[in-house]
């Protein structure tokens, strides 16, 4: 698959009329490679010329972890030790790709500081963002790619599955989250984030998992998500503890259908834009438009978030193979917050969820 992706690659940049592309640590690296870098002050650098063997620059120390995530497998490796100068190698490498008239599209996140030396080293070159190459590749997704989603799916259900057994009153939230993560680590290679947020914290969507104990009446957001053979997941319910606090079960009712209406709209040809309205509407109709304060969803694969955005304003329509989050939430600022979250992918004629639990209130 991954010579399959370089050859793909490179035929996007031939399209594109771009000369070489060059890829840092990232996302991008891990998906054209399989090689997970470590972002370094160290340049790391795949060069990937339109004609022509890529090679990927690489640290002597670094070397060893690059074969053994198979990137030799795919590509020549280069590395460089510590008296070397790794942009005059990548210089090297590119050669007429690098010169007046060669255009270059560079990594959309790697660091400033390497992509000014390059810059600095190859000043009449042309250079465009990676992602006009990349972005077509990463967006929509392969069969073997969905199903490495259904795959990671699985595996946060069975997480959500477990977690009514840790929500108990007098216990922290922090050490509710390191029995999650525990979970997760059980069938994902890594644990990419957990979020129990209880109480007044669940009206802050990215509320950083801590000390607050958890009470009786409580309501519990649980958002977790990690990684599997390459893949994320990321899933979003909601408990409460005991009881209900007053209004919630009304407001979870409404944020229901409003994920459900989402879901709903996903079909190939409709624009992003439409999907968010799907679920802002019922938000809205029922009086808590002020309280969706974030975008209905964003694209999942190699990275949690990546194209495409569900949210208004994007008219880019969805095609079969895009794979996103439909996560719409209500937040009440001094009381509590409910967020519901699944995973779909786009099919030839419909949507397909990777999530699979109930949807309604959990009671712990």
């Amino acid at each position: 698959m991954t010579t399959q992706r370089l050859e793909r690659a490179r035929a996007a940049m031939r399209d594109a009329g771009v000369d070489a592309l060059l890829i840092g640590p990232s996302a991008d690296l891990r998906y054209l490679v399989g090689y997970h870098a470590l972002p370094l002050e160290r340049l790391t650098l795949l060069v990937v010329p339109a004609e022509g063997d890529p090679t990927l620059v690489v640290p002597t120390l670094e070397a060893a972890r690059a074969e053994e995530d198979g990137a030799d497998r795919h590509v020549a490796l280069r590395p460089w030790d510590e008296t070397d100068d790794p942009v005059g190698l990548v210089r090297d490498l590119l050669g007429d790709a690098g010169a007046d008239t060669g255009r270059l599209a560079v990594q959309d996140r790697l660091w400033s500081s390497f992509t000014l030396q390059l810059q600095a080293a190859l000043p009449g070159a042309d250079w465009v963002a990676g992602s006009r190459v990349m972005r077509a590749l990463r967006l929509r997704k392969s069969p073997e790619e969905i199903q490495a989603l259904r795959d990671v799916g699985a595996a946060i259900d069975a997480v959500h599955a477990a977690v009514p057994e840790l929500l108990r009153a007098g216990r922290t939230e922090v050490e509710v989250g390191r029995e999650i993560a525990e979970l997760i680590l059980e069938d994902h290679d890594e644990v990419n984030f957990v979020i129990v947020a209880s109480g007044p914290n669940g009206a802050s969507p990215h509320h950083e998992t801590g000390a607050r104990v958890l009470t009786t009446g409580d309501a519990v957001v649980v958002d977790i998500g990690g990684t599997r053979d390459g893949y994320c997941s990321d899933m979003t319910r909601d408990y409460v503890i005991g009881h209900a606090p007053a209004g919630y079960e009304e407001l979870h009712a409404v944020l229901e259908q409003a994920q459900e209406a989402a879901v709903r709209a996903v079909r190939p040809g409709v624009p992003a834009a439409a999907i968010d309205e799907a679920a802002r509407a019922v938000i809205r109709d029922a009086g808590y438009g002020d309280r969706f304060i974030h975008r209905t969803g964003h694209g999942i694969g190699v990275e949690e978030h990546e194209e495409p955005w569900i949210v208004g304003g994007n008219d880019e329509v969805v095609e079969a193979g895009m794979a996103f989050s439909v996560e719409p939430g209500i937040y009440v600022p001094g009381r509590y917050g409910a967020r519901i979250e699944d995973i779909v992918v786009v099919t030839d004629d419909g949507v397909e969820r990777v999530n699979h639990r109930p949807r309604e209130i959990v009671v712990c």
